[in-house]
């Protein structure tokens, strides 16, 4: 498989790790859009939000319950934002389904 977050699973493309289980890694963004910018990604590939079914949509579950104690430990006490792109429209870029977790600062209004 060529996705590179696949290959940061792996072990064959370094990451500076934030947090890892056996379901989920959390890894700091190399292109930063704020102060604390981490993208949290499934351990299983699953290509985008549009990809979730009932068999395998419980990993969202379970990463969205680990991003208070990221956020906790990475000191965004004061709040955060949890983006998902979904599609090239959206923005997404890598089509392995993940979650930016951005703070640090305000945040400015989305459109």
């Amino acid at each position: 498989m060529d996705c590179v977050f696949c290959k940061i699973i792996d072990g064959s493309i370094p990451s500076n790790k934030v947090y890892e289980d056996d379901k989920i890694l959390a890894f700091y963004d190399l292109e930063p859009q704020a102060p604390t910018h981490v993208v949290i990604i499934p351990k299983a590939h699953i290509e985008s939000a549009n990809a979730l079914t009932e068999d395998n949509c419980e990993i969202v579950g379970y990463l969205y319950s680990k991003i208070p104690e990221i956020a906790k430990s990475l000191g965004l006490d004061n709040g955060y934002r949890v983006v998902n792109n979904c599609g090239p429209d959206g923005g997404q870029t890598v089509f392995h389904i993940h979650f930016h977790l951005l703070g640090g600062k305000i945040l400015g209004k989305m459109a």
